[in-house]
């Protein structure tokens, strides 16, 4: 069983990855803290207590965190996740009430009580919570066991042809965290790209024939319509879960060892994700890129996941 605290945005593919882990048997989710991306912070929050509402997600801590990068201006992903930042289905009245806690705090507070190398922090968002939490007590970083992010991308990026949305949002957060010296798996686009939500897919979902089943359905369903009118795709991809999905089978990727560096002041490569792919890692180095990602094997701990939540 894997600890983890899930540092999202919702947004659709974040929805995705927070019934994952809750629905997965090998994961056990410690707290929900939510950050600005692909909405603003009070939309996000709301989208958060919606989906744990719609899921039955109780018992663990929620909490907001940043509204805003750590230098630069707010942008956020509304023309991908719309309005609302979770448009498609029609979201219940929360059921769990937000902990008073900023999310740095509550992840601080979580990870120093723990047991050193028990939890892992999955961020699939700006990393602007995670930099604030690292920065306010740097003795989180030795007892975090890992970091397993969703962002970035060696290949290029989605928002500018160098920088993926996660890390543009924050790029300063993103330095911090890919260099505080804690293990770092990157998640980026070349896999993420790939786990596409196809009609295969959402059938065998939909399928299930429960209320979460629909759900999905319905957040497919928008997603689809915005990826093909905003970036061409066929069909949507769901890159969040892909890092809570390998946390929960380290098989479903491929990962190589890698120096990264966050680009911070380029013309037009700010927010880049630089991985040094000349060689063999140097000793000491504590990032890793994902290369490869087993579809398949994906999707079966999707759907498993969703098929548990009653």
């Amino acid at each position: 069983m894997r600890s983890i605290i899930l540092d999202c945005d919702p947004g659709h593919d974040d929805a995705v990855a927070m019934l994952l882990a809750w629905g997965s048997p090998v994961i056990d989710l410690v707290a929900v803290t939510t950050v600005f991306g692909n909405q603003t912070l009070d939309r996000v929050t709301r989208n958060a207590l919606g989906v744990a509402a719609v899921a039955g997600i109780h018992g663990i801590p929620f909490a907001a965190g940043a509204d805003r990068p750590l230098v630069r201006e707010l942008a956020t992903a509304g023309d991908f996740h719309g309005e609302s930042g979770l448009d498609g289905p029609e979201l219940p009245a929360a059921s769990v009430a937000l902990d008073p806690r900023h999310a740095a705090q509550l992840i601080i507070d979580l990870v120093m009580a723990a047991p050193t190398g028990t939890i892992t922090l999955v961020p699939t968002a700006a990393l602007t919570n995670i930099a604030l939490a690292a920065r306010l007590e740097p003795r989180i970083v030795p007892r975090v066991r890992e970091v397993v992010l969703m962002g970035g991308g060696y290949g290029g990026g989605n928002w500018t042809a160098a920088a993926e949305f996660n890390i543009l949002a924050d790029p300063e957060a993103a330095h911090i965290v890919f260099g505080a010296g804690w293990p770092v798996t990157m998640a980026g686009l070349d896999v993420t790209h790939r786990a596409l939500a196809t009609p295969d897919v959402v059938a065998d979902i939909v399928a299930l024939g429960t209320p979460v089943a629909r759900f999905v359905d319905e957040l497919m369903g928008f997603f689809r319509e915005s990826y093909r009118s905003h970036q061409g795709f066929e069909h949507p991809p769901v890159h969040d879960a892909v890092a809570v999905a390998y946390v929960a089978d380290p098989a479903v990727l491929t990962v190589r060892r890698a120096p990264v560096s966050i680009e911070l002041t380029g013309t037009h490569t700010l927010g880049m994700t630089l991985a040094d792919l000349r060689g063999p890692a140097p000793d000491g180095t504590t990032t890793s890129i994902a290369t490869g990602i087993d579809v398949p094997r994906f999707w079966a701990l999707v759907t498993d996941a969703i098929a548990r939540i009653r």
